[in-house]
């Protein structure tokens, strides 16, 4: 019978076995670290498992820092650049995964979301590395062996203790928490007196009062088009999906990680033309059209009788002058709509905010001041766009700590 009273050392421990929490795993074991991967749930990759609806978009072809946020935008361009969608795509190739690119860059697995986390968990076993799922960790503290000298992290779970001379935190974000998914790794930062950023939902969709939903998004759910939306210093040309809420769709869960509340966004319904030489051609070629049964000739007809029921007037094409045919473009490539919050944690796909970067080496992504540290992934105030960028930063930042633990 094991007796548990007494201490098992690593050289690595991992709380987390997510995107980054699997690749920093393989690569340090890999060096011939002696390596722990925890986690509390029952599997491996859960995250990993319904991105993209199972299909999973595991990185994008463009892939560049300017689709990161951060307090410090300079942070993940070590990373990015060390590990590369190339990088990810040569590991596939290694275990014979193929992809296809959809749109914008994204790239999906042709195997779909299971291969991707039974290559990387191939790649953890190969390597020697140790995994402990439904496993809570009750306290983490450091510890100094009397003997030694030598400063390590002291595990407390189930009534056994473990010690390691690094601790990486790979926890991920509060997102989706019917997953079980916490802020547990802003509560780590916070006990070794490290700063963070708050976490608060992205790549979420919009809520609307009831105002407007009864309003200008009565009856639309289900009704989609492509936009130009822009708050802030975001603008996204993608697809916009009406909802019984509110609005969804690529286009707004991209805006929604720079949308701030009380904000308006601003929609470009003409993204391909220039809404005013169109009108003129439209009045040009059907003069005893109402304006509703033209707009439906480049819209669905429910989107276009709703906006002429309420943001525009409809008449017959011949009956608007050039004074009028400017001001109804510039409603088109300007309809500007302020949410009234967003569907919260619950239904986004990944959260803003994480360790604040100051706190963390970019090149090893190790504490400053708390040698032997490690926060990798979600956990780290850098969140990409939708397509692909945030598991490129997890196995990027995964990689890298990887390296140095």
């Amino acid at each position: 019978m094991q007796d548990t009273s007494k201490p098992t050392q690593y050289d690595v421990i991992i709380l987390g076995a997510g995107a980054a929490g699997l690749m920093c795993a393989a690569i340090a074991a890999q060096r011939g670290r002696r390596t722990l991967l925890i986690d509390k749930a029952a599997k491996v990759g859960r995250k990993i498992l319904i991105s993209g609806g199972g299909r999973c978009n595991f990185t994008n072809l463009y892939t560049h820092p300017d689709c990161f946020l951060s307090q410090n935008p300079h942070f993940c361009k070590s990373a990015l650049a060390r590990y590369t969608p190339w990088d990810f795509m040569a590991l596939m190739e290694k275990h014979d995964l193929s992809w296809h690119e959809k749109t914008l860059g994204q790239l999906f697995c042709d195997q779909k979301s299971k291969a991707i986390v039974a290559m990387l968990w191939q790649e953890c076993v190969t390597a020697g590395v140790e995994l402990r799922l439904q496993t809570e960790v009750e306290q983490i503290k450091q510890h100094t062996a009397a003997d030694t000298e030598r400063t390590c992290f002291q595990l407390t779970l189930e009534q056994q203790v473990l010690t390691s001379d690094t601790l990486v935190i790979a926890t991920g974000g509060p997102s989706i928490p019917k997953m079980g998914a916490t802020d547990f790794g802003l509560q780590v930062a916070q006990q070794f007196g490290l700063n963070s950023i708050p976490f608060s939902p992205a790549l979420v969709p919009f809520t609307f009062s009831p105002q407007d939903l009864s309003g200008i998004l009565a009856d639309m759910a289900g009704v989609s088009v492509t936009v130009t939306a822009s708050c802030n210093a975001g603008q996204f040309k993608e697809q916009l999906l009406f909802t019984h809420r509110g609005l969804s769709g690529p286009a707004m869960l991209q805006i929604s990680s720079y949308w701030r509340q009380g904000l308006a966004i601003h929609i470009n319904l003409f993204p391909n033309h220039n809404a005013l030489e169109w009108l003129q051609q439209r009045q040009q070629a059907r003069p005893q059209a109402e304006l509703k049964t033209v707009l439906a000739e480049i819209y669905p007809k429910r989107l276009a009788q709703r906006l002429c029921a309420q943001r525009l007037p409809n008449k017959p094409m011949a009956q608007f002058n050039l004074q009028t045919l400017t001001q109804l473009a510039e409603r088109l490539q300007d309809w500007a709509m302020t949410p009234a919050g967003t569907e919260g944690m619950r239904t986004a796909e990944v959260a803003l905010g994480g360790v604040n970067t100051e706190e963390l080496s970019s090149k090893t992504m190790e504490a400053r001041k708390v040698p032997g540290l490690y926060f990798i992934g979600e956990t780290v105030d850098v969140t990409g766009w939708l397509g692909g960028y945030n598991f490129q930063w997890a196995w990027a930042s995964g990689w890298c700590a990887g390296q140095y633990v």
